[in-house]
């Protein structure tokens, strides 16, 4: 981030950023119980609009994985966008941003354990660009750590201690030169990039790994899915992906909030198709840059405009 948020949403209220501590003792910072969103809005230079993409969607898969941690919250999703957008008119953003909401366990008490122990939400919005700076031409490799197991920690929440599986994935990669990285299941199938699901295209047919790979299910998974069936009227199929299907794939890309649609051209020193950004990948990321910026008609109902 390049400045820090002017306001944050914090016990109840929108109030200065300074103005939100917590305590050293509390639960979620010691023992990573907490569970966070990550959402973006667009804004459209002609409307003078920023839409928030998907709001609701985002905001049901947050209430699951406070669920799956035992948080009983009273906020509703509807609740939670119009927090969002109260603080977002509170920042004023004309720009590009994302959204960071947080229910974090909040007691400051020694002890771990989910039961008996109190729920907090906070929200702030940031200016925000790419995620991974070279998303046209990404260089990956495969991780030597494996996907955390939905039987350890529940990859489909987006569960604040599991990102230390991701840490350990990206720093590893960025510091060996290369961009981003895929991680592989247990049993050794592709899961993900390191904070993205992922796609590869062979013979015309979009395939990417099930839900039950340890995936998260992805908001703009979700929505790249629809847009190639019902836009480019690509087959898409759900099934687990080896490693070396990534290497004679024909064009291969990570998909995420923060990451958007990125292209990867290749993989461990390996060209992916002909080593440059392919058609279909090519077509998807304009075709939803249209679509988040409320210029795809069809569309637009899944945008949520923040100012009036």
């Amino acid at each position: 981030m390049a400045t820090l948020p002017k306001f944050a949403y914090f016990k109840g209220r929108i109030v200065p950023y300074s103005e939100a501590k917590v305590g050293v003792l509390t639960h979620a910072l010691h023992y990573g119980t907490a569970v966070f969103g990550g959402l973006r809005g667009y804004w459209n230079e002609e409307e003078e609009q920023l839409f928030i993409f998907r709001p609701r969607d985002h905001y049901k898969r947050f209430l699951l994985s406070a669920k799956i941690l035992r948080m009983e919250v009273s906020y509703t999703i509807e609740d939670l966008v119009q927090i969002t957008k109260d603080l977002l008119r509170a920042e004023g953003h004309r720009t590009d941003v994302y959204i960071r909401p947080l229910l974090y366990l909040s007691d400051e008490v020694i002890g771990v354990r989910l039961h008996g122990l109190h729920p907090e939400l906070t929200m702030v919005s940031v200016p925000f660009g790419t995620y991974v700076t070279n998303d046209t031409n990404a260089h990956v490799t495969f991780s030597s750590w494996r996907r955390i197991d939905d039987n350890m920690i529940p990859p489909r929440g987006k569960i604040a201690g599991a990102y230390v599986n991701t840490a350990l994935i990206k720093s590893d990669a960025e510091l060996a030169g290369f961009d981003e990285a895929l991680v592989l299941t247990q049993d050794g199938h592709v899961s993900e990039g390191s904070a993205e699901n992922i796609f590869i295209v062979r013979d015309g047919v979009l395939i990417t790994p099930p839900v039950t790979d340890n995936i998260l299910e992805g908001i703009t998974r979700r929505t790249i899915i629809q847009l190639a069936r019902e836009e480019l009227g690509l087959p898409v199929v759900e099934r687990p992906i080896d490693r070396t299907e990534i290497f004679i794939c024909d064009e291969l890309f990570l998909t995420g909030t923060a990451a958007q649609v990125t292209a990867v051209t290749r993989v461990d020193h390996r060209p992916i198709g002909e080593g440059k950004m392919g058609p279909i990948t090519a077509q998807l990321r304009e075709l939803f840059q249209q679509v988040v910026r409320g210029k795809h008609p069809k569309y637009r109902h899944w945008l949520e405009p923040v100012y009036e």
